[in-house]
């Protein structure tokens, strides 16, 4: 057996492997229904961290004040900013009662992290029911709280939600930033719905209060910089006490990178808290990954050699018929239409960015939120 005949049958593996991948398990998130929740209108705290954001409080927070819920406060977390956030924070304070502000002065043993901030956010909110997004985020409806919230319930207190970044027109960078976290969505989504629950993004993700300090809050990881909302989640949610939370009105909006430099430095941080996963979730991610970049070495180099190039063909066929019908049904729940068509050119460039961070990480740690 020579070397091409091997890469042919771990070639035929990879592709079931992905087919399993794009085929079962993300095509969870397109059969999932989800029952219509009834209206609890059950008291929330909205929880917003913000860090030099007094331009982006100036632009979203009005969207926040507008909710149409009977009953919610808003906790504004200034973490040491050094731009005119807290003076932002006061100013909306002083039109409208429902707000409390907590201004976060470093200290040596937790200087500058964002865990730290949110903390002692948690601990100041009045409610028992927690709602978390971003100072660059936006809510896509008035009816963001109201959609988050109804999903709760005495068994599920923790809900995820999806949080996209707004479109760009012409820009190759955001259609790249937009389709790496449609398709991470996918994944954390159709776990969370096949009881698998691994992450989640603090744009926009809500639980109990309850449920933060039985878990002893972020102590277990609160040395890693990063995962506020993944490595939290990761350690607490399970098949019982999390649901997925996937109405269009319940969709927030962050604003993206704009230049591939500034986006690196932001997936750095986000790649890097992977490591401390669960070992099972480390094992289905990195087998994913591993099964898309096999897919492509091997295709490319089956192709371009002839070796068995029509059964390797049709097995390019099958899988990427496959991925992009799922990728398709998925981003009309999603909201994410113009992505699919682009998904294979995306997906080779998104490829080759996670090996590139991959390397950067193992030479030098990330360490800081903003």
């Amino acid at each position: 057996m020579n070397i091409l005949d091997i890469a042919f049958y771990v070639f035929i593996a990879t592709v079931g492997i992905q087919v399993f991948y794009y085929g079962l398990i993300f095509n969870s998130l397109n059969r999932y229904k989800a029952a219509k929740p009834n209206q609890k209108n059950i008291a929330v705290s909205v929880i917003i961290c913000a860090k030099n954001e007094a331009k982006n409080l100036k632009t979203f927070l009005p969207l926040i004040m507008a909710q149409e819920y009977p009953d919610f406060e808003v906790v504004l977390i200034n973490d040491n900013s050094k731009d005119s956030t807290l003076r932002v924070l006061e100013s909306f304070k002083e039109q409208h009662n429902n707000i409390k502000i907590v201004n976060v002065k470093p200290i040596e043993k937790f200087w500058g992290n964002k865990k730290y901030a949110l903390t002692l956010g948690i601990k100041a909110a009045t409610h028992n029911f927690l709602l978390f997004t971003d100072a660059d985020c936006k809510p896509l409806s008035k009816y963001w709280i109201q959609e988050m919230s109804s999903h709760f319930t005495n068994d599920k207190t923790i809900v995820l939600g999806y949080g996209a970044y707004k479109k760009i027109k012409g820009s190759f960078i955001n259609k790249l930033i937009r389709y790496e976290t449609f398709l991470t969505a996918i994944q954390y989504l159709s776990y969370a719905s096949l009881g698998q629950p691994y992450m989640a993004v603090g744009r926009n993700l809500a639980y109990r209060k309850e449920q933060f300090f039985e878990a002893n809050g972020f102590m277990q990881h609160m040395h890693i910089k990063s995962g506020d909302d993944d490595l939290f989640v990761n350690q607490t949610a399970n098949a019982s006490n999390t649901t997925i939370c996937i109405s269009k009105n319940s969709f927030t909006e962050s604003i993206p990178k704009k230049t591939l430099k500034e986006w690196t430095l932001q997936k750095r941080r986000h790649i890097s808290t992977a490591n401390h996963y669960k070992l099972k979730h480390k094992i289905l991610l990195a087998t994913f990954y591993s099964s898309q970049l096999l897919f492509w070495l091997l295709a490319i180099v089956l192709m371009i050699t002839m070796f068995q190039w029509k059964i390797v063909l049709c097995l390019i066929v099958l899988r990427f018929i496959i991925q992009l019908t799922n990728l398709f049904l998925a981003s009309k729940k999603l909201d994410e239409k113009d992505l699919p068509l682009l998904s294979p050119f995306l997906e080779l460039f998104l490829i080759g960015f996670q090996f590139f961070i991959f390397i950067k990480n193992m030479i030098s740690k990330p360490d800081y939120w903003k």
